[in-house]
C-alpha cells in the first residue's frame, strides 16, 4: 500500500515519505537531504565543481567551484572583482558535494548570511589563480559559517574533499572528463618520448 508523502513547510516544499520514518514536522535544518535539481541547476547546501578546459585535463584536480545557498542558486568567485550568481564562469557543475545544514553555526539562514558575506567580500578582490581564488571564496563562506564547528577551511582541504565527497552530476560528464583528462596525457607522453 502506497502512502501519501507530506510536505514540510518551509520555504520550499521539501517531502519526506512517512514510511521513512522521519518526522513530517522536521524543519529545513534538521533534513539531511533536500532535493536536488540538476535541470535547472539548484544545488542546495552544496559545494559544486566543473572542470576548467585544457587545465583540468592535464591536472585532474583543479578545476573551478562554487557554493550554493540554501536554495540551491550557485555563487562563484568567477574573476577579478566578480562574484557570478546563477551562472557559473566554467558551465554547469559537473560534481556536487552536498554538505548538512544544522551544521553551519546559525542552520540554513547562518548558512545563507556566510554565502552571502563572503560573496561581498570577494567582489572587492582581485582573481590569483594559485593563491585568492573560487576555492578561497567557498572556505571563506565554510569558515564564517564555522562550518562543523572548523574556521580552518582553506583551498587544498576544499580540492581534496571535492575529490573524495563529490558525486557527478551524470555519468556522461564524467566519461567526457576521463576521456579528455586521457587524451591529454596520452598526447603529452607521445610528445615527450619523440
Amino acid at each position: 500500500m502506497k502512502t501519501p508523502e507530506t510536505s514540510v513547510g518551509v520555504e520550499e516544499n521539501y517531502t519526506i515519505s512517512p514510511q521513512s520514518g522521519m518526522n513530517s514536522s522536521l524543519s529545513r535544518d534538521q533534513l539531511i537531504d533536500i532535493p536536488i535539481d540538476h535541470k535547472r541547476s539548484r544545488y542546495p547546501f552544496c559545494i559544486v565543481w566543473t572542470p576548467i578546459p585544457f587545465l583540468t585535463w592535464i591536472l585532474p584536480f583543479i578545476g573551478h567551484m562554487g557554493i550554493a545557498t540554501s536554495n540551491g542558486v550557485i555563487r562563484d568567485f568567477a574573476g577579478p572583482y566578480v562574484v557570478a550568481e546563477d551562472n557559473m564562469a566554467f558551465g554547469r557543475p559537473t560534481k556536487y558535494w552536498q554538505l548538512k545544514s544544522h551544521l553551519a553555526r546559525g542552520g540554513s539562514t547562518g548558512w545563507d548570511s556566510a554565502v552571502r558575506e563572503a560573496s561581498e567580500v570577494y567582489k572587492t578582490r582581485m582573481h590569483n589563480l594559485c593563491c585568492d581564488n573560487c576555492h578561497s571564496h567557498v572556505a571563506m563562506a565554510l569558515n564564517l559559517m564555522r562550518y562543523d564547528g572548523s574556521t580552518s577551511w582553506n583551498m587544498v582541504k576544499l580540492a581534496v574533499l571535492i575529490l573524495v565527497h563529490g558525486k557527478y552530476v551524470k555519468y556522461v560528464p564524467m566519461k567526457r572528463f576521463i576521456y579528455h583528462t586521457l587524451r591529454a596525457l596520452m598526447q603529452e607522453q607521445n610528445r615527450l618520448s619523440h
